[in-house]
């Protein structure tokens, strides 16, 4: 059942109009930032600001009361010190939603912690959510809704990414513009002064626009709470964690940053895994695991192998083993599948890893990749290449997508090792939502991801 704070966050994501407070054409300000951003909604967008008769050649409104229309989402980016009085000109308006993006509140120390605590009194007596305060705002894709400061706007994609941190949040924009998967929805929720991540996860689980829940995390405010929901929602959408605050020295930074205290790592990862949560240890490992989880299917243990490298093989089972990733035996009637080929059938050996030696022509790779696919024991394949004097890669890139629409519920990674030769083939897979990594690491790490916990 969705609480009634919940079911009020659909204001948040599909609005059908927006007032920023403190919107500025003054370069290099959070209020121009914001203003650049709405220009993509298609809603209606009203600018509030008494110092500006005009915004963005719009007209500008001394007050949100001014505004005849009704209001569904407003953003509020001014000093900390009037902040109180402009929510109370809010809760007047009856909007829909609030996200404060200013700071000065409960990370700020005790006094603005009392204030905080009088916005949040305001807004529940009002029944207004509020996002925030000390975020960078609120993205949403489908409806080129950008009502944040971020410096990029997202593709729109199919993961919805929550983050305690801001600049967490830019970090990821700028790396993920040049891959191949986007977003459905962002959201900084910075202090979590009144909607919470407990709150997001459950609106989330039922967001037909959202397949992954990516989380950046300092600490958590209610961790039963948090524990029964996770738990709830990672059985129908992946849940991907990357938790800071780790040591000591982290824990006061984490303090300091957003006013929350975070607690022992240990407790963390324990509860993690009881909630089914999928946990990453880096930026790098964050994106490798979304990426895989918003490209494929999910599956049970039990993945095939395949490569043109012995080396490369070797470094696999060795992550595999380590990550607790079962490693099938090729069945009897999968190697009479593969002898039929004369060159796989002079193979010196046919175990999982699968060496199809470095003179592995497509036509190899086709036949092997789909035997160890049609195995019943096999639920998944990581196929590796190593670019010799041979090898087709983008040949072997369109065997793999090829075979995958023949095998859409085993989902398949791909480990093509190199940059320049390989580069083509590797963009080729990843349009076709084949993810690939350049080192086998990441590659097995990325698998880890994709196997149903039981």
């Amino acid at each position: 059942m969705i609480n009634s704070k919940t079911k009020k966050l659909n204001k948040f994501f599909n609005p059908k109009s927006v007032a920023i407070i403190g919107a500025s054409d003054e370069i290099k300000t959070v209020g121009l930032g914001l203003v650049k951003n709405i220009s993509l909604f298609k809603g209606d967008v009203f600018y509030v600001n008494p110092f500006d008769k005009k915004i963005a050649n719009q007209e500008s409104f001394a007050k949100i009361t001014d505004i005849k229309k009704n209001i569904d989402l407003v953003i509020i980016a001014v000093p900390a010190k009037i902040v109180l009085e402009i929510v109370k000109d809010c809760c007047e308006k009856k909007v829909g939603g609030l996200v404060i993006i200013s700071s000065g509140f409960a990370e700020a120390g005790e006094e603005g912690k009392k204030i905080q605590n009088k916005i949040v009194e305001l807004v529940s007596r009002a029944g207004i959510p509020l996002i925030g305060p000390n975020c960078l705002g609120i993205i949403s894709t489908q409806n080129n809704l950008n009502a944040s400061f971020a410096p990029l706007h997202p593709k729109t994609g199919n993961i919805t990414f929550l983050s305690q941190s801001g600049s967490i949040i830019d970090a990821v924009l700028d790396k993920s513009a040049d891959e191949n998967f986007g977003f459905s929805k962002i959201v900084s929720y910075g202090n979590e002064a009144d909607v919470s991540l407990v709150d997001f996860l459950e609106y989330f689980q039922n967001d037909k626009q959202t397949k992954v829940i990516g989380i950046y995390l300092e600490s958590i405010k209610d961790g039963q709470k948090f524990m029964t929901i996770a738990k709830k929602v990672s059985k129908i959408k992946p849940i991907v964690i990357i938790k800071s605050g780790k040591t000591i020295s982290g824990q006061k930074a984490a303090t300091t940053h957003t006013g929350a205290l975070s607690t022992d790592y240990e407790i963390y990862k324990a509860a993690f895994k009881q909630a089914g949560i999928i946990q990453t240890e880096s930026l790098q490992d964050f994106f490798d695991k979304l990426k895989a989880l918003c490209f494929q299917p999910v599956a049970e243990n039990g993945f095939g192998i395949i490569t043109n490298g012995g080396g490369l093989g070797v470094l696999a089972a060795d992550f595999c083993e380590e990550m607790g990733i079962i490693l099938p035996e090729i069945s009897k009637k999968s190697i009479i599948s593969l002898d039929k080929d004369v060159r796989l059938k002079l193979l010196p050996t046919k175990k999982n890893p699968l060496d199809l030696m470095g003179d592995a022509l497509p036509e190899r790779y086709k036949i092997a990749i789909k035997t160890m696919l049609g195995q019943d024991s096999i639920k998944g394949l990581l196929v590796m290449q190593a670019i010799q004097i041979m090898t087709d890669p983008m040949e072997n890139a369109k065997i793999i997508v090829e075979l995958h629409k023949q095998f859409p519920n085993k989902p398949i990674v791909s480990c093509f090792v190199g940059k320049k030769l390989a580069q083509e083939a590797i963009d080729y897979l990843e349009k076709n939502k084949i993810p690939n990594y350049n080192d086998p690491k990441r590659a097995v790490q990325a698998i880890s991801s994709l196997i149903i916990k039981k």
